[in-house]
């Protein structure tokens, strides 16, 4: 069957006779806990409202049109009707049983009955056990079980990701049985599972490990968890086959090599390997994931917890293009890295992950839903940009699957246990019930424009056991104090920052806490002279203007999720000046408003200096200040003039550029109907490249009219490489790299032919002259 990667593994597998769960901590089901009144449960109704708005029966359109069902409605466009069809449907699955859970709707749950029916009968259409929504995916499937096998870093057999895909629907099956309790779901998993286990089973490591190179989600996670549902080893075997060897090995040596890599097709990964390790005990797995979280946290992540620039893990030394891209933190990441720190933490409560897991929460998972319904796929840090938001009958992203999860599951980390003690994590209202300690607890509380909360305990008898505070980073030593029943406790802060006050609990017993708030200032990780401010957990940022803010609600292009409108010149933008550090947080509260602060003497220049700070989760709709260029006054003119020469080339080409494409970068080719034949992509200094031995090509819109230039990027010392550049099946070019450049990148115009360049639609293809290489191809870009 399967060979083990190694010999641990085989070890592990002799050792472990039966699946086994190392935790250190439990949550507590979602159904057990109940919000009350805060920003989370306003934003937990909206997520509702937008579930409810969806259409059960396009969801299901692609999963009946691959079994040969006739359909019940037509699919929905975007991208379930351009190659990931039915991924929705599989977040859809997560986001009722999250939703059921979360506030226990009959129609929430109507709706989950009904999609697992109709899987079902699917099902049922095919011997095998097969259901799926990918587009002529059985056939695809054949010919990886027969070892037919083509991967790509974002496609499978000319497939778009069909194992991140098929991981949506094996994560909400999981969920509708594990959340939710449809025992028809876990029939319907376990038939999906032995399918896959079959497909793969005459496949070799290597073979494996190439399918791999393509995005697949968590599907070693979902394997995990399906040997933890059943109890068979042979699925915990195939998770193992399915954990990516290039990204685990190095984090298993304790290595950071995750420049330029996608980032969001390797935290599930991570996530993965962590649970694999909570199954088997494998300490080293364990460790890897925690390695990995504390590399992004740590060095790759900003101060509202989200990373990555246009998908990509930037370098950690370098933030620069995270200020000046308009595709800054993907939501998706954050909501992995959340699935992550839940994980560590409930193998080791430290503080690390919950305040990691706190800020996250507030400031960008909660920030990224509209109040009125909607989800944010980037969050551009740029000075002065803003977010687009998705629309319910619309938008298909990946970020629209995650965020319906998202908002119906903020219980899931408020409180934990072990068999005796409660942990309190968070500080949101809410009502615990621990049925099998007969204990209820609520939580009362105005946080964070309150800087207390209170915990009353209802039991139904007398018991002792202890309550475990976090002890949050943002407060200093000493200040945090908790009283019982009004009598102030001896507090004693642990390694991992949390503090336990055990006593015998009885009914009418309150625990009040006291949380006094300081503001920090917050410079990037990489040292840079950009600072956010901070209260407490709580990230402060200030609404500018609402100008130019193109597609705000986006529209099911390819490239809606975009914030495409003007970027503003970083020249222009306000400034926090001051002589001396010390003095950067010395903002001052507005008499009346909640949460809110002024930075006049700080500001410049002057026309900004009215400019009020509030919670970064209350701004919508809005172009934005989130990080602040920092300068002493002696500094000014000098960093004005940097600023200026640098962003008068780039808004300059911004202005004159029709369309663009950067190779190797997953999003930016799907965007752009990427196609190819023995293809290759990769990071040289930080920049993504595309070659091939026969050929590539991209779609580029040129909707105006208005192209007349094909401008490429090359590097310079690439060599031997002989190729043509079609446009429009029109020659355009040969081209010869001879690495006489030396090493630096370069740009070359082509003037397009002025037939090409009257149509709405470019194809720009690179084909290798025989037994040479196209490219590397570093970017393609439509210019004026």
């Amino acid at each position: 069957m399967f060979k083990f990667f190694f010999s641990a593994i085989v070890l592990l597998s002799l050792v472990f006779d039966c699946i086994s769960q190392t935790a250190t901590l439990k949550t507590f089901p979602l159904a057990d806990v109940r919000l009350l009144n805060s920003p989370f449960k306003q934003a937990q109704e909206t997520d509702k409202k937008y579930i409810l708005s969806l259409n059960v029966d396009r969801l299901l359109a692609p999963f009946l049109k691959e079994a040969g069902i006739e359909t019940k409605a037509i699919s929905y466009p975007n991208w379930e009707n351009s190659g990931l069809d039915g991924h929705i449907g599989g977040h859809y699955l997560s986001a009722l049983a999250n939703m059921y859970a979360a506030t226990g709707d009959a129609e929430i749950l109507r709706r989950l009955t009904y999609m697992i029916d109709q899987l079902e009968k699917c099902q049922q259409k095919d011997a095998d056990g097969y259901v799926g929504g990918i587009p002529g995916g059985k056939k695809m499937w054949n010919d990886v079980a027969a070892g037919k096998i083509n991967a790509g870093s974002f496609s499978l057999n000319e497939k778009w990701v069909p194992l991140y895909n098929i991981h949506k629907l094996y994560a909400g099956l999981i969920d509708a049985y594990n959340i939710a309790g449809n025992q028809k779901a876990k029939t319907v998993l376990i038939k999906l599972s032995d399918w896959f286990y079959n497909i793969t089973a005459k496949l070799s490591n290597e073979q494996l490990q190439t399918i791999l190179r393509s995005e697949h989600g968590g599907m070693n996670e979902a394997f995990a968890d399906v040997a933890a549902i059943t109890g068979d080893k042979k699925y915990l075997e195939l998770a193992k086959c399915l954990s990516h060897q290039i990204i685990l090995n190095p984090l298993l040596q304790q290595k950071d090599a995750l420049n330029g890599l996608h980032a969001n097709t390797q935290i599930p990964k991570v996530i993965g390997f962590m649970r694999i390790a909570e199954i088997t005990g494998d300490s080293s797995w364990a460790n890897a994931a925690n390695f990995f979280w504390n590399t992004v946290v740590t060095r790759r992540t900003i101060s509202i917890g989200g990373n990555s620039v246009r998908e990509h893990f930037h370098p950690a030394n370098d933030f620069s293009s995270m200020i000046e891209t308009k595709e800054g933190p993907e939501t998706c990441n954050s909501y992995n890295m959340l699935k992550l720190s839940k994980q560590l933490f409930l193998a080791h409560p430290s503080s690390q992950y919950t305040d990691y897991y706190e800020r996250t929460m507030y400031n960008h998972i909660l920030s990224s839903q509209h109040p009125n319904g909607g989800f944010v796929y980037f969050t551009p840090i740029r000075p002065r940009h803003y977010r687009v938001y998705s629309q319910p009958q619309m938008g298909m992203w990946c970020c629209v699957g995650t965020g319906m999860e998202n908002h119906g599951k903020y219980g899931e980390l408020i409180y934990a246990h072990n068999e005796k003690d409660l942990y309190v994590n968070f500080f949101i209202p809410s009502i615990l019930n621990w049925k099998e300690k007969g204990l209820r607890v609520e939580q009362l509380t105005a946080f964070p424009n309150s800087e207390e909360t209170q915990l009353k305990i209802i039991i139904n008898k007398p018991q002792q056991f202890a309550i475990v505070l976090r002890y949050p980073s943002w407060l200093k030593d000493g200040k945090l104090k908790a009283y019982v029943n009004k009598k102030e406790v001896l507090l004693k802060k642990n390694a991992d920052s949390y503090v336990s006050i055990s006593r015998t609990w009885k009914t009418g017993d309150v625990l009040s806490i006291q949380l006094p708030m300081e503001i920090k200032a917050e410079f990037l990780p990489d040292s840079s002279s950009w600072v956010s401010f901070v209260r407490g957990p709580i990230v402060l940022a200030a609404a500018t203007d609402t100008t130019g803010t193109t597609g705000l609600k986006a529209d099911d292009s390819r490239m809606g999720h975009i914030a495409n409108g003007p970027s503003y010149s970083i020249e222009d933008a306000p400034m926090i000046i001051t002589g001396s550090k010390k003095n950067i947080t010395s903002l001052k509260s507005v008499t009346g408003k909640a949460f809110t602060y002024t930075a006049s003497d700080l500001i410049y220049p002057a026309k900004y200096k009215s400019l009020q700070l509030v919670p970064f989760y209350t701004l919508h709709d809005t172009r934005y200040m989130l990080y602040w260029r920092y300068a002493t006054p002696a500094q000014l003119e000098s960093i004005k003039e940097e600023i200026r020469k640098k962003e008068e080339v780039q808004l300059v080409l911004e202005k004159i550029t029709v369309d663009q494409v950067a190779p190797g970068e997953q999003q930016p080719e799907s965007d752009h109907n990427f196609k190819g034949e023995q293809t290759e992509s990769g990071v040289h200094k930080d920049r993504h490249w595309r070659t091939a031995k026969k050929w590539f090509s991209y779609e580029l819109k040129n909707t105006d009219a208005a192209a007349r230039i094909l401008r490429i990027t090359y590097f310079g010392q690439d060599r031997n490489r002989l190729f043509d550049i079609y446009v429009n099946n029109v020659l355009l070019q040969t081209v010869e790299l001879n690495g006489s450049k030396g090493d630096q990148f370069f740009d070359v115009d082509y003037e397009l032919p002025a037939e090409v360049a009257k149509e709405k639609l470019i194809a720009v293809k690179f084909v290798a002259k025989e037994k040479s290489t196209a490219g590397g191809i570093y970017y393609v870009r439509l210019v004026k």
